[in-house]
């Protein structure tokens, strides 16, 4: 029985992990010196929308250094920037949610995350692009928002 119950529990985990985008980082700059441990850090990630493809998210986000940024102990700070642009021909694996997260990332060793959410401007046939992040009891008011225009002879398959 507990066995079934942690083979669930693990499935549903990878099931939804397979379900939001995993980033590549394409690069980073310094924010500050640290003489003998890693210094504090913008890094830039990209990754590519899991449902629409042809368009890709480039995010901006801190990370802290340090000893305990470098053991992966550090709550890194809650700013973060999200561009997303058309890479490529649009088009659609299936019927999209009108809302829906596409990326997450965690910034600290528990609870807070740094999240992509996909909107539909429906009216305007744009996909809208959210960063935040959240935390278990308080999250932050700090976002950036990005969106892509999609061709007006291609509506977006909504659900």
């Amino acid at each position: 029985m507990k066995q079934t119950f942690f083979q669930t529990c693990a499935l549903l985990t990878l099931a939804g992990a397979a379900l939001c985008a995993s980033a590549e980082t394409i690069g980073g700059v310094s924010t500050t010196f640290k003489l003998l441990s890693p210094n504090d850090k913008v890094v830039v990630d990209v990754f590519d929308d899991p449902v629409v493809i042809g368009v890709a998210c480039y995010l901006s986000h801190a990370k802290t250094g340090g000893y305990s940024g470098a053991l992966g102990l550090a709550e890194d700070t809650s700013d973060a920037s999200v561009a997303c642009r058309q890479v490529g021909p649009i088009s659609f694996k299936d019927k999209i949610d009108k809302q829906d997260e596409v990326f997450n990332t965690r910034s600290s060793i528990l609870f807070k995350h740094v999240r992509v959410v996909r909107m539909v401007d429906v009216k305007r046939n744009t996909l809208v692009y959210l960063v935040y992040s959240d935390k278990l009891i308080d999250g932050s008011p700090k976002n950036s928002v990005t969106a892509v225009a999609v061709p007006i002879n291609q509506p977006i398959p909504v659900k």
